[in-house]
């Protein structure tokens, strides 16, 4: 039976661009393969984030989301990376089998690299903490986005190098990439990002949510003028979530002019009250109920912790220790 594993970072309240380009279509695969395992990175986490209230509150807050979205924990192995301290041993472990300088070379350190005085050793050796989320749970495939490929490859390489030494010992994972994913814009026309703090957080209280999507940038067109949809990013993101009859209507609403980005933008807002009001509820709810979140990660991490065990027994009893 094929094993499908993939991880979130918990470094805030996953926004609209997660949602739309990782936390859908994962769960969606997961529904076609029986045997699913989905974690949150929290000790990635940490190479972002020291304060341990946010950090814990940004664990909830990841786990609710996916939760909200119909994550099925009976049915997925659903787990806090930090529950199972031995994936720390295994990073170390397959760090004594991978080169300094291929290190160097990761988009991870490489893209903050100008700036050394802020990397810190964590940063520098994410790849092998990742690749241990992998090999210490049999994983077959791996979904993952073009920017992740890299990472991967990584992972392949040093489970490859120790199974040249040391006999079959890690099953060599498989990429599932997304082709299709889509590039979800920020309220500034850049990549969606929390980094870039232009992000949409459907799950804020109405007000503040509102506040959020009026203040995506658009040109300085009139109202009356006609616009050109393609271009707009307020056109672009309701066109994802919105159907097509609907977009179709805004559509001709752009060309025909008479129609401003405001009115644009209020379409926006209420179709994503209107198509999240379920999770948004839901959300609401695991966030006040925090102890069935929980009790959901605490069953998940011992289901992943008898595989884990099973793997790094395999790897010690290889090493003589």
């Amino acid at each position: 039976m094929a094993r499908i594993l993939t991880g979130v970072q918990s470094t805030g309240t996953p926004h609209l661009g997660n949602i739309l380009g990782a936390i859908i279509p994962a769960i969606e695969l997961s529904k076609k393969h029986s045997d699913s395992f989905l974690f949150i990175a929290d000790l990635h986490s940490l190479t972002q984030i020291k304060n341990a209230t946010e950090l814990k509150q940004n664990t909830y807050s990841t786990a609710a989301t996916w939760l909200s979205f119909g994550l099925n924990p009976k049915k997925t192995v659903f787990y806090k990376q930090s529950d199972i301290p031995i994936t720390t041993e295994l990073a170390w472990i397959l760090s004594s089998y991978f080169p300094f300088q291929r290190l160097t070379l990761a988009h991870s350190f490489k893209d903050k690299s100008k700036d050394l005085k802020n990397v810190n050793a964590a940063l520098f050796t994410y790849p092998m903490l990742m690749a241990a989320d992998i090999l210490l749970y049999d994983a077959n495939y791996v979904p993952v986005g073009k920017d992740q490929m890299q990472h991967l490859e990584i992972t392949r390489n040093v489970a490859s190098k120790f199974n040249n030494l040391h006999g079959d010992t890690l099953i060599i994972p498989e990429a599932i990439v997304n082709e299709d994913t889509k590039l979800i814009m920020g309220t500034d026309g850049q990549k969606m990002s929390k980094s870039k703090n232009n992000m949409i957080n459907i799950f804020l209280p109405n007000n503040k949510l509102k506040k959020q999507i009026m203040s995506i940038k658009t040109d300085s067109l009139s109202v009356e003028s006609p616009k050109n949809p393609d271009t707009c990013n307020v056109f672009k993101l309701y066109s994802l979530i919105g159907k097509e009859e609907d977009v179709k209507q805004m559509k001709e609403k752009y060309k025909n002019g008479g129609y401003g980005y405001g009115e644009a933008k209020k379409e926006l807002f209420e179709l994503i009250i209107q198509s999240y009001s379920t999770q948004r509820e839901k959300y609401n709810y695991l966030m006040d109920n925090k102890n069935e979140m929980d009790q959901i990660l605490k069953e998940g991490s011992k289901k992943a912790k008898k595989v884990a065990d099973q793997v790094i027994k395999r790897v010690k009893s290889k090493l003589g220790i």
